[in-house]
């Protein structure tokens, strides 16, 4: 519902240098209270509209709403956002405590509510008595922290988040993922993210935007692009995928490898090329004469939660994940349920990408 929108971008797009465009007419809404993650790979995109919302940039036409009212010509420190950086931009001359309450001193906030206000910050990212350390004596993890509890002291309604986890280890981050939806939770605020880590953002987010090219792919729920990609680059780059090239003859029949399967989708012309996607967690290892596809498995990798199987299969390798293992050389068959098969028109963007790179 509209009253519910905090942040709307309105037909933004953004050129450097004249000719460059970096996004294409990007139209977007948080809502309050929501973790959104802006997704894609390095020069989607997704980075400047990140700055476009906290003042840093100016878009080349377009408009940006905060409750129904533009504020282009608002600025950084003058938007109800704060932004937390990749790197983390502390005060290496001040300790922990000065860091933090840095936003509150420059407001001239009462000292006594500035104690208070740190030390609640601190409680909030698990840093209670390091008032008095130096920032530099501090690890990755916790300069980030530290980051955050500054941003978040000044009771922004949004915090801009740009890939601050990217400099942390994987066991790190995976912790700070954790917390930083905890805290979101707990403030009741709005995160927007930027991140080109795909489990990052399924983990974290209530709404992800995919963007590719400067333009946004697909927004929905983690479990929305995860299971039903509204086009090929979404389920390629979300996951992993089996793509191959398909023809839908009629409702709920598509063609591809040879053989034709039955699907849930329909309302797509008789006839049209389309793009087939099968997760590999979807396709089921049975034996060759049960299956829908006879095979050859070509090699297998042991992943620790699963197997992993390459399948050879009517002139396609098909990727197969599965707790049960079929051995190298092993003859399978193999099969995958009508609601599983993902049927999409061709997407003409990365059709048009491949045979530039051709």
């Amino acid at each position: 519902m509209e009253e519910n929108r905090l942040i709307n971008l309105i037909d933004v797009s953004k050129t450097f240098d004249g000719y460059t465009k970096v996004l294409d007419n990007i139209n977007l809404y948080i809502k309050k209270n929501e973790f959104l993650t802006l997704l894609g790979p390095s020069g989607c995109g997704k980075t400047t509209t990140l700055r476009i919302i906290g003042g840093f940039e100016t878009p080349s036409s377009g408009d940006l709403l905060f409750e129904g009212e533009s504020i282009l010509g608002l600025a950084p420190h003058k938007r109800r956002v704060n932004t937390v950086f990749q790197k983390y931009a502390l005060f290496p001359n001040m300790n922990v405590y000065d860091n933090v309450a840095f936003g509150l001193n420059i407001k001239k906030v009462d000292k006594n509510e500035i104690k208070k206000e740190v030390s609640r910050m601190l409680e909030l990212v698990n840093l209670n008595g390091f008032e008095k350390r130096s920032v530099n004596s501090l690890s990755g993890g916790q300069q980030q922290r530290i980051a955050i509890a500054r941003a978040l002291i000044n009771k922004p309604e949004v915090l801009l988040l740009d890939e601050p986890l990217g400099a942390l280890d994987l066991k790190l981050r995976k912790e700070m993922q954790i917390e930083l939806k905890n805290m979101q939770k707990e403030l009741s605020i709005t995160f927007v993210y930027v991140t080109h880590d795909q489990e990052e953002a399924l983990t974290m987010s209530d709404t992800i935007a995919v963007m590719h090219g400067g333009i946004i792919k697909q927004i929905g729920s983690p479990e929305d692009i995860y299971n039903e990609p509204k086009n090929a680059f979404v389920a390629n780059f979300i996951g992993e995928s089996n793509i191959i090239s398909g023809v839908m003859h009629k409702n709920y029949e598509v063609t591809f490898a040879g053989h034709t399967f039955p699907c849930i989708d329909k309302n797509i012309s008789e006839d049209t090329n389309v793009d087939v996607i099968i997760r590999p967690e979807d396709i089921k290892i049975v034996s060759e004469d049960m299956g829908q596809l006879k095979g050859v498995v070509k090699n297998v990798k042991f992943l620790g939660i699963h197997y992993e199987m390459h399948v050879e299969a009517s002139e396609f390798t098909w990727k197969v994940q599965s707790t049960v293992l079929s051995p190298e050389g092993s003859n399978v068959g193999l099969t995958v349920a009508p609601d599983l098969i993902h049927v999409m028109k061709k997407d003409e963007v990365i059709a048009k990408e491949e045979a530039d790179e051709e």
